[in-house]
This record gives structure tokens, C-alpha cells and sequence, in this order.
């Protein structure tokens, strides 16, 4: 899967435009690089006024951040978006499988197709949520499952994100930032909508509600407005029409959680929770904790309130779990796996570790509890002393890191200082579940900026795109 050549969105191999892009290229050779120039510009100057930022931690220059946005979009055929979004509802219907069976009979683990050790001492997983069931069998019922493509242009997955997977603001804003600079270029594709998302992703949550409940109050829980990702909080809380709230704004009596408004307590049946585990509540959690609500658990458990996603679920994205979701597929479903993994070595097995050691600077070594680029080795991008150096970390606690190849991950033509030049990217579908699955088409396009560079994250200097996925 490592090569030399990178597959490339818009241009065969040849040079030639691919068909889908036929219509938009010709519109980009008419545009002259000053009015792109002008544009980006324009774009840059109202993501600011509206505030689409993200927090930025441990920072000199602040703690608020533009995310860069690339103003040619990367575009989908609709015959290959079909594959992978069937690709993406079997994984997602298979880890939400999976998860109900490790907290329930745990026939996976029983059959051997998974170490037991590696789910029941995953520091995500929590025996708190044994036994305990939730509306529709659903547990991650916002999933962001993170896409490359490589090689001959073959799609797979990198990792699935179901604690609070983030970024589908960027995916809506960057919509409509498009639309607005550039209105007569959507009249010459049939470019898929996605600003139904919020309808989708509130039905979804009024699906899930407690059993009995008709008409569910739901609410989105934020750590607050110093959280890397309050914008998208906010946005999606006024998108559909729910109040935004933190864990001091809601307490729990008789096994049911209220929020606290001016006309007095309202009784709250769904949480969209962008909280991690650790900090739901204090009681059960982490005691510090002033972001969550004490009792929350007890009424969770006790099927007076659903959570989204469900406390637990964290075990299923793992990295060190990852490896083992194409068996999941074939478990559960008893179908092969649409969508395929990349190659992964698990560090905490002797031989893979050896054949990782050895071969350092061609791989990428990741932490299997790692987010946001971080805690990673690009071998081919880090220096000797890099190496050196996360050589002792493998060698001191080998049972914290994967490692895969170096994938020659696709590139996009990119408006970059130089002009306009190729940059790789991934891609972030977000994947809904409730009493279907389901998916807008499209996804968050992130690219990495830097010339050479595989890190697409924000976090590390990444920008994104506006995905264009054609109707059939």
C-alpha cells in the first residue's frame, strides 16, 4: 500500500482531468489567481466575523484559531460515494453491535476472535455500563469515521471516532461559505445538500428517547465556552432548535434529570453530550469534576435519560480495538467488510513490535488512546533524534502504540502562497444512528497545508475543504 505516487482527486495519471471534475476545472482555468486570492480572503474575513474558530490549547498567540479554509473543493462521483457510505453503515450497524455485546453476553470475546484482556482492561471500558440497556440498542449514535484514500485510489478506514466525534460544523459552514462566494458555480454540478443534517441529527435523537416518551425534551450538553470544540456546540444547538446547556444547569430527582429554566425545572429526556465519560458525573466519574451532573449515571442507567453517545462506547475507537472491526463485521453480520482497514501492527504483540522497531522511519506509530494528531511518530517526516527518542517510549510500554504503514494518501489541487498546488487529505463522514442509519453525503475534508506533510489535523496545522459529493 506504500508507493512512491500519490493518487490524485482531480488528475489521472496522465494529466488528464477525471470526469467529475471536468466541469469544475473548466471553470477554474476562466478564474484568474488574484480573484482566488481575493476570495480566500473574503472567506477568511467572515468565518472570523461569525466566529467559526476553534480553542487551540497551550498556545502564546491565544486561544482561538481559524481554521484555514481551502476554497476548491474536493468532489465525490455519486457511484463511488454509494460504496462507501454502504461501507460506512455496515461498520457503524457492527460496532454498535459490538459494543452491546461487550457489555451484555460477550459472545465475541467468548469465541476468541477478540482478546478478552483487550476489551475488559481497556481504559475505556466501563463495567459500569454492564448489563445495562438503552433505547434501539444504540450506543454510537453519532459516529465520524475518519477516511483516506491510497494507493490505485482505494478508500479505507483509518479510525472510527464514537466518544464525541467532532467537526461537522465545518462540514455545514464550509457549505455555505461556497455557496455564498461562489453562487453561479453550484448551478453547473448537482452538488448533494447537506444542511438537512441538523433535522436529521435532532429526529435521531428524538428516536432514541426513554421508552414511553412521545414528545422528547433534548438539550446539548457542552463542557463550556473554553472547549476546543464550543462553537460547534452552539452551532449545532441553534440549528436544531434545543437549548445549549452545562452540567450546573441540570440536577437529577426520582431517577430523572431536569434543566433549570425561568418558568422552573423542565424534565430532559435526551442528551447530545459532548463530554467525555470521565466528567459526566462526579458521583460515578471523576469527583473534581464541576462539568457534569451528580446522579446522572444512576438515572441513565435506570432508563430515565438517554445519552448520545452512550457512556462506554469509547472502547469501541480505540486504536488498539481497530484492528479487530473487520471480524466484528463478519461476527455480527456475517458479511465481508465493505470498506477495508490499513494494515495495523499492534505493538503489544513481541513480533510485531520487533518488525516495528526495525523499521521506524517508514512507519507511523500512533497511541491507542491518541486524538488530534498527537503522541504520533510519522517516521519519514521525524528527525534521527525523533526516532531515537519514541524508540524508548515503544520500548518502555509497548502495549500503548500501533504502528502502520506510511500511506501515500490521496492529494487535491489546493490554494496555497505558492498558488495552486496538490495537498493530501482524509475525509470524515458522520454517520448517524437511531432508528435507521443514516449519513448526509459529504463529510469534513481536511487537508494538510504543508507541503509533503500527512497530518491533516487542525490541531497541527491543518485546513479544510468543502466535500461535493454529485447526485447520480
Amino acid at each position: 500500500m506504500t508507493v512512491k505516487t500519490f493518487y490524485n482527486e482531480m488528475y489521472d495519471p496522465e494529466g488528464k482531468v477525471r470526469p467529475h471534475y471536468a466541469a469544475y476545472s473548466a471553470w477554474l482555468s476562466e478564474m484568474p489567481e488574484e480573484k482566488i486570492a481575493q476570495k480566500r480572503a473574503e472567506a477568511d474575513a467572515l468565518f472570523h466575523r461569525y466566529g467559526i474558530t476553534f480553542a487551540v490549547y497551550g498556545e502564546d498567540e491565544g486561544t482561538e484559531r481559524l481554521i484555514p479554509f481551502d476554497i476548491i473543493p474536493r468532489i465525490i462521483p455519486a457511484h463511488e460515494w454509494n460504496v462507501l457510505a454502504n461501507g460506512l453503515r455496515q461498520r457503524v450497524k457492527a460496532l454498535n453491535a459490538f459494543i452491546r455485546d461487550i457489555y451484555h453476553d460477550q459472545e465475541i470475546l467468548k469465541a476468541g476472535h477478540i482478546p478478552a484482556e483487550q476489551v475488559l482492561n481497556n481504559a475505556q471500558y466501563r463495567k459500569v455500563m454492564q448489563g445495562v440497556d438503552v433505547p434501539g440498542d444504540v450506543y454510537a449514535h453519532i459516529a465520524g469515521v475518519d477516511v483516506v484514500r491510497a494507493g490505485e485510489g482505494d478508500y479505507y478506514v483509518l479510525e472510527d471516532n464514537l466518544r464525541v466525534p467532532s467537526g461537522v460544523s465545518y462540514t455545514l459552514e464550509n457549505r455555505k461559505m461556497m455557496m455564498r462566494l461562489f453562487p453561479r458555480l453550484f448551478s453547473r454540478y448537482r452538488v448533494a445538500p447537506v444542511d438537512r443534517y441538523p433535522d436529521m441529527l435532532l429526529n435521531m435523537l428524538r428516536s432514541v428517547a426513554p421508552v414511553g416518551v412521545t414528545d422528547p425534551t433534548v438539550v446539548v450538553l457542552t463542557p463550556g465556552a473554553y472547549n476546543s470544540a464550543y462553537f460547534e456546540h452552539a452551532f449545532l444547538a441553534q440549528q436544531m432548535g434545543v437549548e445549549l446547556v452545562e452540567g450546573l444547569d441540570m440536577f437529577v430527582d426520582h431517577g430523572h434529570v431536569y434543566m433549570r429554566t425561568t418558568r422552573g425545572p423542565q424534565r430532559v429526556d435526551v442528551i447530545y453530550r459532548r463530554v467525555d465519560d470521565d466528567f459526566l458525573d462526579p458521583l460515578a466519574f471523576r469527583p473534581d469534576s464541576v462539568l457534569g451532573v451528580p446522579g446522572l449515571l444512576e438515572a441513565y442507567q435506570g432508563g430515565g435519560v438517554t445519552l448520545a453517545n452512550a457512556i462506554g462506547s469509547g472502547v469501541a475507537d480505540d486504536k488498539s480495538i481497530y484492528p479487530y472491526v473487520p471480524e466484528m463485521v463478519r461476527f455480527y453480520l456475517g458479511e465481508e467488510p465493505i470498506l477495508h482497514n490499513v494494515p495495523t501492527y499492534m505493538c503489544r504483540k513481541k513480533d510485531d513490535l520487533a518488525y516495528v522497531l526495525d523499521r521506524l522511519p517508514e512507519l507511523v506509530v500512533k497511541e491507542v488512546h491518541g486524538a488530534g494528531g498527537y503522541g504520533m511518530l510519522v517516521g519519514p517526516a521525524s528527525t534521527r533524534d525523533e526516532i531515537s527518542s519514541f524508540r524508548k517510549l515503544l520500548l518502555a510500554h509497548p502495549e500503548r502504540y500501533i504502528a502502520q504503514p506510511t500511506l501515500a494518501l490521496s492529494a487535491c489541487p489546493t490554494f496555497v502562497e505558492s498558488g495552486i498546488a496538490p495537498r493530501h487529505l482524509d475525509l470524515r463522514p458522520f454517520v448517524l444512528s437511531g432508528e435507521e442509519i443514516q449519513l448526509v453525503p459529504g463529510g469534513l475534508t481536511r487537508v494538510a497545508l504543508r507541503e509533503g506533510s500527512l497530518v491533516v489535523n487542525s490541531s497541527q496545522g491543518g485546513g479544510t475543504k468543502d466535500t461535493w459529493v454529485l447526485e447520480g
